[in-house]
């Protein structure tokens, strides 16, 4: 790991930090700044000449902003003459937006994968992309990784000989929840469907599955205003079950998402730290935060060495 630098945008240092502690490496020194009109100004304050880059941003809320430090960062290190350019993006903001959903809509997801490879990266890594056709946008290698393994951990501790199945809040989630499902003792599946009438607006209308006197594990890969969760849990409960969870990588967790938490049914929400919005937490008995860092770390280091990425998830 000597001959590689890791840098951090201002969109998650906590994560990037936690990162390198694992890596047992120093996070590399960067100026950011941003004048009175809202221009960002990045320095790069030790040398890179020569050096495999990893640069760590979240392109979470304010996306645009996040984003476009991001590459102004890859910017100043590429001038700086950094041999590689690795984009560490542990959650891929437009990722919902990875389709013509409309005649005249644009695929913001692949305009952004177009801009990152302009800006000169040669790598991506991310986690729990929406859409996983979004690797295809680009045409460098991609490491796509899985927050499924801490999560697993986590709720066969928590579920240890307890009666439950494992369940998707929609359609979509189906395999996601499937191999959730597998890797969990093999549990069985259920599922609420859904209708979304609106934008950030969602209509559960029935359970499909036994749930009766069980504890349901509700998987999804982002929660942003928790509508759907909060409605989710509540046709569970109506339909018999004892208890409802949910796990989710990304807590957007926008607007009074953590409010619509804590009066729902809802006995607990699990999410990662692949999103820095520690201080909205503060207010949620029920929100439990789990770190990828090691994962994460672990998956650089096996970048390094040119081991295999797809082993942590088997």
């Amino acid at each position: 790991m000597k001959n590689i630098k890791v840098f951090s945008g201002t969109s998650n240092i906590k994560l990037s930090k936690a990162i390198c502690k694992k890596l047992k490496i120093n996070l590399g020194s960067l100026k950011i700044k941003r004048f009175s009109d809202g221009e960002i100004f990045v320095e790069v304050d030790e040398s890179v000449r020569g050096s495999n880059v990893y640069v760590i941003q979240s392109t979470s809320s304010p996306v645009n902003e996040n984003l476009m430090e991001l590459f102004i960062v890859i910017d100043a290190l590429r001038r700086a003459s950094a041999n590689e350019i690795t984009a560490v993006i542990p959650y891929f903001g437009y990722s919902r937006q990875d389709r013509k959903v409309a005649d005249r809509s644009p695929i913001t997801a692949r305009l952004v994968s177009d801009l990152l490879i302009k800006s000169g990266i040669k790598k991506v890594i991310t986690m729990d992309l929406h859409a996983g056709q979004i690797q295809g946008f680009f045409d460098i290698p991609v490491d796509h990784l899985y927050a499924r393994p801490i999560a697993i951990d986590y709720f066969k501790k928590k579920f240890k000989n307890k009666n439950f199945v494992v369940g998707s809040p929609d359609a979509g989630g189906m395999e996601r929840a499937r191999v959730f499902a597998k890797q969990l003792n093999d549990s069985n599946l259920v599922m609420t469907d859904k209708r979304r009438p609106a934008p950030n607006s969602a209509e559960v209308t029935n359970v499909i599955g036994d749930v009766v006197n069980k504890n349901v594990i509700l998987i999804d890969d982002i929660i942003d205003t928790g509508g759907t969760a909060v409605k989710s849990a509540a046709a569970l409960i109506e339909s018999g079950a004892k208890t409802v969870s949910m796990f989710c990588t990304h807590g957007v967790l926008s607007g009074d998402a953590v409010k619509n938490i804590e009066n729902s049914y809802v006995d607990e929400l699990i999410i990662t730290d692949t999103i820095n919005n520690q201080e909205k937490l503060k207010k949620s008995k029920k929100i439990k935060v789990l770190t990828v860092s090691n994962l994460i770390a672990e998956a650089m280091r096996r970048i390094v060495r040119n081991k295999s990425i797809s082993q942590l998830f088997s």
